[in-house]
């Protein structure tokens, strides 16, 4: 992929909607061999980012934030590291690299995104020289792809969409039905090896505890002090 095509990728996640304009992320492409296959250690072992051209790391940043509002609060209260911030920083982000994500895919680029990279998450912000009140969300790489998987069957519209109020009732039950289409989707795919229906698998997830560290790393960048 080229120059232009990443600073158009970027520019569309750009333009993703923002919490007050506040504009709370920034991107880091990695493309330097050696820190791509770190950055795939570091990961879980996911071959995807040493073998991308452009490893996207995706960081909610208030640093930025904090440092540019100085000369203009006077020394006032300033509330950047509340968890309030927090969350809009993280949705910012989200809401950008989605926006980057179809862009790619409309230029005929696939895009796999990484949450891998909050297994070690303090020792890929020291490699990316982070600074307090930034931190990294997600991993995306970019490249063209080899193979098409097709897509994995989503939850039935009834379980996610509610109309005036929420119903519980239907958000469960439609569940069942989601179980038999992803048990079914995965037989194919997998030759008959697995059939798990999609409650067993997110149960299986639940059961076991992921990242702990991830609130005390938080507090350590400065985030969600108040």
């Amino acid at each position: 992929m080229t120059e232009e095509q990443l600073e158009a990728i970027i520019r569309a996640g750009q333009m993703a909607s923002t919490s007050s304009n506040v504009q709370a992320y920034s991107v880091i492409a990695v493309t330097e061999p050696s820190l791509k296959a770190k950055f795939a250690e570091l990961s879980g072992n996911q071959s995807y980012i040493a073998q991308c051209p452009v490893f996207l790391v995706w960081c909610a940043d208030l640093y930025r934030l904090k440092e540019v509002t100085k000369p203009y609060l006077q020394g006032a209260s300033s509330y950047e590291d509340s968890t309030e911030n927090f969350i809009v920083a993280t949705v910012d982000v989200a809401l950008a690299a989605q926006n980057a994500a179809i862009a790619a895919e409309s230029m005929g680029l696939g895009i796999v995104y990484i949450g891998g990279i909050r297994n070690r998450i303090s020792e890929v912000s020291e490699l990316l020289g982070l600074p307090e009140l930034v931190y990294p969300l997600f991993g995306m790489c970019l490249g063209y792809p080899s193979e098409t998987s097709g897509q994995r069957p989503r939850l039935p519209m009834r379980a996610v969409l509610h109309r005036n109020r929420y119903d519980a009732e239907e958000a469960v039950e439609q569940v069942k039905v989601y179980d038999e289409v992803l048990s079914a989707y995965l037989r194919e795919r997998t030759g008959g090896a697995n059939a798990a229906p999609w409650s067993a698998i997110m149960a299986k997830r639940l059961a076991e505890p992921a990242r702990l560290h991830m609130k005390e790393f938080l507090k350590s960048k400065g985030f969600l002090q108040r």
